[in-house]
């Protein structure tokens, strides 16, 4: 057996350093927790390579005094604890004292600090954990900590973080959170010398919504107010038209510590029951003060997790506010019925409208139903239905159509039986296969008129610029327009009804931290998400030529029973399973 021996000093800081800092955004979370428990009303972030070559975090803040600069370094050393009790009851961001030794441990780092009201400020300079310098220096008022060449120390460290795009993502989200649970703090955030956020601090959370996501979703987010025996809930979420893809977009804050807790989500998605479609998510940013004593925040070394006193109490106080919000804002909308007949015609008319050839063919309807139509069926499109009948049929066998049902199913009739085909599924299927036959040659683009503007995320700005070259292959022209600001010039001919705007970000809210314009699939899976956005929906009513237009399309594609996400088009009932359900055939 080895002899057992108590590891080196250095040994033990980097390996507690590894349960704090993870990566760059680590410490940007930190250093800014640090600042507002200090009380700062200005914060400048300046990052350059992605946070590996220097992260500076600045502030205005209350500062720390000369003859503290050493220990404030050393683990285990803070200001904001005293005894045991005090662990029952915190109130600030930070606490235990690892944040500052920590970040020594594994980088190089200066700190430099004033207090307002001393004439001069100290300066302390750390290299892997040791210390090097501790001197008196000039200052403005507040802190400065500069943070250099983050994990030189502990190369494999260094060989676990991601793309530079992914870990600007990750420091762009968490500084835009900061910034809607703060709005009083004016912040600043640099990526190599360029603005990536800047704020003005003055209290409205809404302004800072419109300089994260644009003037048109600050405009529709729904303000959330609830409150009860100390219990607070304020924030903002999206109307049930304005959704994302994943959950990335819900964001918590209890006691002003940003959290990941599960159950918040859920209670949060629980007060969406019944208003969202499966696989779709709101956007919100949701503020949650309560009693320190009723939530335990000494979990995690990241205090990115929290536990409740009382779980299920803050699970329906969530969900309560959100859904008493939802229909505060929406209330339930009145059913009104399209195409259908209040009361049915004499028993010997009741048929004379639609007559069914036995050919296979179907008589023109005296009557059309009114037509709801997406961007695919509008004028213009049906010119190219010839080069579709040129195709290969696909394993289709050829399908006379019946009619709609629910507005969301066609019932179309085969040699083999009843089909019933989603014409959302359907639709994106055919507009798929089309954008691919016509990838072969050059995906022809339509110029818009008037070029639209549009802003993203921070986090997502950076992504959307990498990804240019892959939009423009299929078919789409957009360029950068200035800090989180895009210009769609042209999109594909195939979706020129669509809103422009709405393409563009149905293609890129999806994109995975990894994806890159060298991925062979990645073209194709772009046009998946355009072409399941541009798809009649479910709801829409069809004339009869646009359901058999349809239907014809799907004829003729390569792959017809499933849409291109994998979900299936149709449902097949033979003619065995029908005469076994009317009892014309026994079982077997």
């Amino acid at each position: 057996m080895s002899r057992i021996e108590i590891l080196p000093e250095a040994v033990a800081s980097q390996i507690a350093a590894g349960e704090v800092i993870e990566r760059p955004a680590s410490v940007v979370k930190e250093l800014l927790e640090n600042a507002i428990d200090a009380g700062a009303t200005q914060v400048s972030i300046q990052i350059e390579q992605a946070g590996r070559r220097l992260i500076e975090l600045s502030d205005d803040g209350a500062g720390i005094p000369p003859d503290q600069l050493r220990v404030a370094i050393l683990r285990h050393a803070t200001s904001k604890l005293r005894t045991t009790e005090d662990l029952f009851h915190i109130d600030t961001l930070g606490f235990r004292g690892e944040a500052l030794a920590s970040i020594g441990s594994v980088s190089r780092m200066k700190i430099t600090s004033r207090q307002p009201e001393e004439a001069a400020g100290g300066r302390v300079v750390v290299e892997g954990g040791a210390v090097r310098t501790v001197e008196s220096a000039g200052a403005p008022a507040g802190t400065v900590v500069s943070v250099e060449d983050l994990f030189y120390n502990v190369p494999a460290r260094l060989k676990f973080l991601k793309r530079d795009l992914t870990e600007r993502q990750q420091i762009d989200a968490l500084v835009t959170r900061y910034a809607l649970a703060y709005p009083h703090i004016r912040f600043k955030l640099f990526h190599d010398g360029v603005a990536a956020l800047q704020t003005s601090g003055n209290g409205d959370r809404r302004e800072i919504l419109a300089a994260i996501y644009g003037v048109d979703i600050a405009r529709q987010m729904l303000e959330i107010s609830f409150s009860d025996e100390n219990f607070k809930l304020e924030g903002f979420t999206s109307p049930v038209g304005l959704t994302r893809s994943n959950r990335k977009e819900i964001t918590f804050f209890v006691n002003g510590r940003w959290v990941q807790d599960s159950s918040l989500s859920a209670a949060l998605l629980k007060g969406y029951h019944t208003l969202l479609m499966i696989g779709r998510y709101p956007l919100a940013v949701i503020f949650i003060r309560m009693d320190p004593t009723e939530v335990d925040v000494n979990v995690h070394p990241a205090k990115a997790e929290v536990r409740f006193r009382q779980p299920e109490d803050v699970f329906g106080k969530v969900q309560r506010a959100i859904r008493r919000g939802l229909l505060a804002y929406s209330p339930p909308a009145q059913l009104v019925s399209q195409g259908w007949q209040t009361q049915l015609p004499p028993l010997n008319q009741r048929f004379i409208s639609r007559q069914i050839d036995p050919a296979w063919k179907m008589a023109t309807e005296t009557q059309e139903a009114p037509a709801i139509v997406g961007p695919a069926f509008e004028e213009g499109t049906q010119k190219e239905q010839p080069a579709l009948d040129a195709l290969p049929a696909g394993d289709l066998p050829l399908l006379r159509l019946v009619g709609q049902v629910g507005s969301a199913y066609l019932v179309a009739e085969g040699p083999d039986g009843l089909y019933l085909i989603d014409q959302h599924a359907a639709h994106e299927r055919v507009l798929f296969e089309k954008w691919l036959r016509q990838r072969e040659q050059s995906v022809p683009a339509q110029a818009l008129l008037t070029p639209q503007v549009f802003q993203v995320p921070p986090q997502i700005s950076g992504m959307m610029t990498e990804q240019l070259p892959a939009l423009e292959k299929i078919g789409f022209r957009v360029e950068p327009f200035g800090p989180n600001l895009f210009r769609v010039l042209a999109i594909p001919a195939i979706f020129s009804g669509a809103d422009p705007v709405a393409a563009v970000m149905v293609a890129v809210e999806d994109f995975e931290e990894d994806e890159t314009p060298l991925q062979t699939e990645l073209e194709a899976r772009l046009a998946a998400r355009i072409c399941k956005r541009a798809a009649v929906k479910a709801g829409s009513v069809l004339s009869t030529e646009e359901q058999k237009m349809l239907l014809q399309g799907l004829e003729a594609c390569k792959s017809p029973r499933t849409c291109p996400h994998g979900r299936p088009t149709m449902i097949h009932l033979p003619i065995d399973l029908l005469e076994k359900q009317f009892g014309r055939r026994g079982s077997r």
